[in-house]
């Protein structure tokens, strides 16, 4: 199996896991898709900061930071409103991270 092949057989299981019902392990999701870091994932993780979870929410707050694609903004900006802070602070970050990147391109 090639690297390619592998990173996104990857990339596919975790963004399934986004779907599992226990909220741990779509927390470990976001945060894995965090870490590879691929623009693929990002509908998904959007989708995630509507998780039930503020757990979720936060780290698929952090994974859009991580891949840092300006189109993630507008919905990190819609956390400003979430009921926890850990929540609204880490949105906050993330758009920073994606500020950052496009201002330093």
């Amino acid at each position: 199996m090639s690297e390619d092949s592998h990173r996104k057989e990857r990339i596919r299981y975790f963004i399934e896991m986004l779907s599992s019902d226990a909220w741990d392990r779509r927390y470990k999701a976001a945060q894995e898709l965090g870490r590879i870091a691929d623009r693929e994932t990002l509908a998904p993780l959007i989708h995630s900061l509507g998780d039930e979870d503020w757990r979720v929410r936060q780290k698929a707050a952090w994974a859009l930071g991580q891949i840092g694609d300006p189109q993630a903004i507008q919905p990190l900006r819609r956390l400003m409103q979430d009921p926890s802070d850990g929540v609204q602070d880490m949105a906050r970050q993330a758009m920073d991270e994606i500020r950052k990147r496009m201002y330093s391109r």
